[in-house]
Formats: C-alpha cells, sequence, structure tokens
C-alpha cells in the first residue's frame, strides 16, 4: 500500500530549502510568533506576549515580523485575534510587502499554530503562495543555521482580495451544525479541555458532538515537525473527518484549529472551516450549549 501524501508540498519546506533560497528577491520570510501566559484567577483565558522581542534577539536572515495580536487583529473585538475585515487584512498583509508575485514562508517558535494561523489568513484574503516552514526556528537553531539581529522591512506591495469568506466561521454556522450528519466538528485543544476538567475559557467543556484532535498530537515531539500524512490522516478518519462532509474546527482563540485546518487542506479535504473566536466565544455565551465528559 502506498504511503498518504501531503497534497501541496509545496506548502510545507524544509530548512534546507530555505537555507538555500535565501537572496531570492520574490521570497518573503516571516516570524510569527506569539507566545501565551497563564493568567490563573484572573479570569482570562491567558495573557498575550507578541514575540518581537525574540525576533529582536536573533531571527532567519533576511525575515520580517508580523505581530499577529497588535497588527493583524480586529482591535474593536473584545475577543483577542479576532479576524479583521478581509479589506483592512489585504492592505496590511500589502502594507507588509505580500503582494502579486512573492513566495512567502511563515514560521513561528515553539508552536507551528501561529505559523498556521497566517497561513489560513492569506488564504481567507484569496493569497495562495504561502508556506509553512517544517519545524520552524526550534529546527533552525538546533541544526545550526546562521540568524541575524537586523530587522528586515519589505517595500509596500500591492495585494488585492479574491475573499473565501467561508473558511472562517461563526457561533451561528456552529451552533446550526450540531447534530447535522453532514458535519464534522474537530477540537483542536488539549484533552483536558476538551473534556471539561479545565475550565480556561469559562465555562468547561466543548462544543456538544465535537471530537478531540489535538493541534499538539499533529506535531513531533522533539523535533516540532508535522507528523507523517499517514499518522496525520488516520486521526482525522477516527475524529470522523470525511471528504465530504463540512469539517468544522475550533480551540480556544481560532489558533491551534488552524494547524489542524492547514493539515485537512494538505490531505484535501474540500470544505474546511476555523471558528474564529472558538471557545473563547462559546464558553462565554449562556445562551449556547456545552458538553463536558462528567455531565
Amino acid at each position: 500500500m502506498s504511503a498518504t501524501r501531503y497534497a501541496n508540498p509545496g506548502a510545507i519546506v524544509e530548512t534546507e530549502w530555505l537555507a538555500n533560497s535565501l537572496g531570492d528577491s520574490h521570497l518573503r520570510v516571516f516570524d510569527c510568533t506569539t507566545f501565551l501566559h497563564d493568567e490563573i484567577g484572573t479570569g482570562r483565558p491567558y495573557r498575550v506576549e507578541s514575540g518581537r522581542a525574540e525576533y529582536e534577539r536573533a531571527h532567519i536572515p533576511g525575515s520580517a515580523f508580523l505581530d499577529l495580536q497588535e497588527e493583524l487583529s480586529d482591535s474593536s473585538s473584545k475577543f483577542r485575534f479576532t479576524l479583521p475585515n478581509v479589506e483592512t487584512l489585504a492592505a496590511r498583509f500589502a502594507e507588509k510587502g505580500i503582494g502579486t508575485g512573492s513566495h512567502v514562508v511563515l514560521y513561528s517558535r515553539k508552536r507551528m499554530q501561529w505559523a498556521t494561523r497566517l497561513w489560513w489568513m492569506l488564504r481567507y484574503v484569496g493569497f495562495d503562495n504561502a508556506a509553512i516552514l517544517n519545524g520552524g526556528f526550534d529546527k533552525w537553531i538546533a541544526e545550526g543555521r546562521p540568524t541575524e539581529t537586523i530587522e528586515t522591512c519589505y517595500p509596500p506591495a500591492t495585494l488585492v482580495a479574491k475573499p473565501r469568506h467561508e473558511i472562517f466561521i461563526g457561533k451561528d454556522e456552529v451552533k446550526a451544525a450540531i447534530g447535522d450528519p453532514r458535519a464534522c466538528m474537530i477540537n483542536a485543544l488539549a484533552p483536558d479541555l476538551h473534556s471539561g476538567d479545565n475550565p480556561r475559557y469559562g465555562r468547561p467543556g466543548r462544543v456538544p458532538g465535537s471530537v478531540n484532535v489535538p493541534a499538539l498530537s499533529l506535531i513531533e515531539e522533539h523535533s516540532l515537525t508535522l507528523k507523517s500524512a499517514d499518522v496525520v490522516g488516520a486521526a482525522f478518519t477516527q475524529a470522523g473527518a470525511g471528504p465530504s462532509k463540512r469539517v468544522l474546527v475550533y480551540c480556544g482563540g481560532g489558533i491551534a484549529a488552524t494547524l489542524d485546518a492547514f493539515l485537512l487542506h494538505q490531505l484535501e479535504y474540500p470544505n474546511v472551516a476555523v471558528y474564529d473566536n472558538s471557545m473563547h466565544e462559546w464558553a462565554n455565551d449562556e445562551t449556547l450549549p456545552i458538553e463536558r465528559d462528567d455531565a
């Protein structure tokens, strides 16, 4: 039996390829790192820290920084990381140098989900020539590759939005999908959050009927690289996802879910969407149903 392969290998680039491609005039490399710190007892799920300071200490040569919270999220929202409207988002990407003819490579530190969030956002505005650095900055450093401290700012570009509105959804579509056999809902959070043992986001538990495929379970523990397409595909199949279903993925704030969504897309699932505000919204809306293991 032949091994399963990811459908678009160009969307996952290796460190060796990137090292050999630095200097390409069309290449746009971005550090997308954000850090989340637990804030137990504050009523908030976490404190957000930009990865800019780490970027300034050391980054892949020629890479610029994308600040998800400060520059690429809706500052008027009461939720962290809410998606801006598509025209605003396309304009901000263009200001960062992403446009027609650009080849974008996204990387992050510790958690690949920050890179996949930006990848999914680029796909949302209709930009398709983007890739994730497999293993991110951690793998780059582990291999002894060079870094620099000089900040890179790419010249502004032109990016015309061709929106895919269907790949981000809100609570109404999620609620409507509960009990619908045509839909499969996947929770990308850790098992203790899925079961309801951890009340980080408010009311503990999950969207009723959803199945747990933690984003971290799809990453190799030591190398921080993506697991094989065979392993990832089996996890989604076991969760009940199928190519004929509308697959809705959520997490705490729409970040970890994009790692699952990215890999579902790589496995050629044609109808995948991310619930943008995820449990940060759902768990704090008393009108919405919630399910937990001990209920």
